[in-house]
């Protein structure tokens, strides 16, 4: 639920499958390191 904070995400922005799975990947990683 908090990658929905990334407006790409929420909205799928991207249109091609591997850029998509590419942001996710690095908010993710921003998530993870805002919590540590």
């Amino acid at each position: 639920s908090r990658l929905k904070q990334f407006r790409r995400v929420a909205t799928r922005y991207d249109k091609l499958d591997r850029h998509f799975l590419a942001f996710i990947h690095l908010a993710a990683t921003v998530l993870w390191l805002r919590d540590c």
